[in-house]
C-alpha cells in the first residue's frame, strides 16, 4: 500500500478516535474477543478492500483480518467481504473508518460497472474526471478501474487539455499548433486534448499535429455522428465525448462511433455501497 494511502487512513483514525474511543473504553470489557464478516446489504462492485484491512491493522496489529472477495468482485446481497477476529475494543474503534473507505469506493466502481455494462457492444470505454473528493483521487480512480472503466489524466501534470477557458487566451490555430509543438519537445510522454464544442472546431482541430484527443463537449447526437465521420478512417485523434451523460442516455452516445465517454458522475456523486459488520459467535 502506498504511502499517501496511509497517511490517509492515519488522518481518518485520528479523526474518528481523537483522544479515544469512549464507547469501547467504558463499555466494553477489556480483553473481550470478537469475530465478525463485513456483509454486503445490496448487489454491488467492491473496491476498496485492502484499504479497509489497513484500517483494521493500524488501530491494533493483534486484529487478525481475512479478504473473503477482493477488488472487482461483484457481490450480491449477503455476500461474506471478509473476516475480522481479535480484540473487541480494537474491531469496535476501527469499524465505522473501514467501512466509510469500503463503502464510498464500492460505490464508485458500483457505478462505473452501471455505465459500462450500458456500453457494452460497442467500442466505447468509460472515463473518469477529475471530479474527486480531494485527497482521495488515486483511491477513487483505482475504483473506477475496479468497475471497469478507464482512468483519465490524473491531474494537471500528466496530459494537456486545453478548454473553452484556455483558448480565451490562445484561439488560432496557429498559436496552438505553435503551443503543441513546444509541449511535445519538452514534455514528450504529455498527451494532448482539445476541447470542442462546435463542429467547425472539430474541423480545425483535425488539421493540427500532435493533437491525441478532441474532448466533444456537450454536442448532440447529431453533431457527434458528424465528429466521427469527419474524422474518417484515422485512428488518431481518439474522440472523448462528454456532457449530458446519465445511464439513459449513455449507450445511445457510445453507438456514435466515439472512443469515449467521461462521466464525472462516477466519482462525484456516487451512493455508498451497503455494507455492514456483523458479529458471529467466536465458536463458528
Amino acid at each position: 500500500m502506498n504511502e499517501d494511502a496511509l497517511r490517509l487512513i492515519e488522518a481518518a483514525l485520528a479523526e474518528d478516535i481523537g483522544e479515544g474511543d469512549v464507547t469501547s473504553t467504558y463499555f466494553v470489557p477489556e480483553g473481550r474477543q470478537v469475530r465478525g464478516f463485513i456483509i454486503a446489504r445490496e448487489d454491488g462492485v467492491l473496491a476498496g478492500v485492502e484499504l479497509a484491512m489497513e484500517v483494521f491493522r493500524q488501530v491494533d496489529e493483534a486484529t487478525d483480518v481475512r479478504p473473503m472477495l477482493g477488488d472487482g468482485a461483484r457481490v450480491t446481497q449477503g455476500a461474506h467481504v471478509l473476516e475480522v477476529q481479535g480484540p473487541a475494543r480494537s474491531v469496535l474503534t476501527a469499524e465505522r473508518t473501514a467501512l466509510n473507505f469500503l463503502q464510498r469506493l464500492s460505490g464508485v466502481a458500483t457505478a462505473t460497472a452501471r455505465y459500462v455494462k450500458a456500453v457494452d457492444g460497442t467500442r466505447t470505454r468509460i472515463l473518469d474526471t477529475r471530479k474527486t473528493t480531494p485527497g482521495w483521487r488515486l483511491l477513487e480512480k483505482a475504483a473506477v478501474v475496479s468497475g471497469g472503466g478507464t482512468n483519465h489524466r490524473m491531474g494537471l501534470y500528466d496530459r494537456v487539455m486545453v478548454k473553452d477557458n484556455h483558448l480565451v487566451a490562445e484561439h488560432d490555430l496557429d498559436s496552438l499548433q505553435a503551443a503543441i509543438r513546444k509541449v511535445k519537445a519538452e514534455k514528450p510522454g504529455v498527451e494532448v486534448e482539445l476541447e470542442a464544442d462546435r463542429l467547425e472546431q472539430v474541423e480545425g482541430f483535425l488539421s493540427l499535429e500532435g493533437v491525441d484527443h478532441i474532448l466533444l463537449d456537450n454536442m448532440t447526437r447529431a453533431e457527434l455522428l458528424k465528429a466521427v465521420e469527419l474524422r474518417g478512417d484515422r485512428s488518431f485523434p481518439k474522440l472523448e465525448a462528454s456532457g449530458g451523460v446519465n445511464l439513459e442516455t449513455v449507450a445511445a452516445i457510445a453507438e456514435t462511433g466515439v472512443d469515449f465517454i467521461s462521466v464525472g458522475a462516477i466519482t462525484h456523486s456516487v451512493k455508498a455501497l451497503d455494507l455492514g459488520l456483523d458479529f458471529v459467535p467466536l465458536s463458528e
